[in-house]
């Protein structure tokens, strides 16, 4: 059972799991296709207990689904589009473009008095 979440909950968890670097690697890898726990874990050097973790992380976010296949677990890209956080990205740079102009501005006005 999926918990809805709240915009600044799912902006959290989102983020949390896309600061590891290796989370980030294995969305990397699985856009190039599925893979199983245990390739994934090979791919990375670590245990397939340690993969599980990262993959358990990024599937709370939506990020990535895994199915289990026999006895193998096939991970694959999730549904989850990353669209709000893009915005909050974009205006978060559009603020800090905003304060650098205004600087900017300032800093001319500043070199105009003093000539």
């Amino acid at each position: 059972m999926q918990l809805t979440l709240e915009p600044e909950q799912r902006l959290d968890r989102s983020f949390s799991a896309l600061a590891d670097s290796t989370r980030r690697g294995i969305l990397a890898r699985l856009g190039r296709g599925d893979a199983s726990i245990s390739d994934l874990a090979a791919t990375f050097g670590m245990t397939a207990t340690g993969m599980k973790k990262h993959v358990s992380t990024l599937e709370d976010t939506g990020l990535v689904t895994t199915r289990k296949t026999g006895r193998v677990r096939m991970c694959s890209l999730g549904s989850q589009k990353l669209d709000a956080e893009t915005a909050w990205i974009a205006g978060y740079r559009e603020m800090l473009v905003a304060r650098l102009g205004r600087l900017e501005s300032f800093l001319d006005e500043t070199r105009e008095e003093g000539e």
